[in-house]
């Protein structure tokens, strides 16, 4: 059975960086694109970024670009979204979700439906 974790969420002041993990079990996570969202109460959930199987194709939200890093350690089965200047619209619970390319290893969008394996989330709050 596919599962996904998520970790590193907390409390973190503005200005500050936080480090999310999505760890695989029960399949490998190097075959799927991994895509990052977010959703904050009383939002939409939001894509912030996916990383595709081939690791030649990333992208990132507008609102997050410069400060959101998508990266993967096949090794150890899991992929990383690191988190820098973080400030309190950043605030969300946060899901990683993984979906396997059947044609195209560039396959990557920030769309959830395009996903069919989801994590149970991770929060982040940024407060002072």
């Amino acid at each position: 059975q596919l599962q996904l974790v998520e970790s590193g969420g907390g409390l973190v002041q503005p200005g500050g960086s936080l480090r999310l993990s999505c760890a695989a079990s029960g399949f490998t996570l190097k075959d799927y694109a991994i895509g990052w969202f977010r959703q904050a109460p009383g939002k939409e959930r939001e894509g912030v970024s996916c990383i595709s199987r081939s690791r030649d194709h990333t992208i990132y939200a507008d609102s997050v670009k410069g400060r959101f890093t998508s990266s993967r350690d096949n090794a150890e089965n899991t992929v990383y979204l690191q988190i820098d200047s973080l400030s309190p619209e950043d605030t969300a619970v946060y899901y990683c979700a993984a979906v396997r390319p059947r044609y195209n290893p560039n396959l990557c969008a920030l769309l959830p439906g395009l996903f069919d394996s989801w994590g149970q989330g991770t929060q982040v709050t940024v407060s002072s």
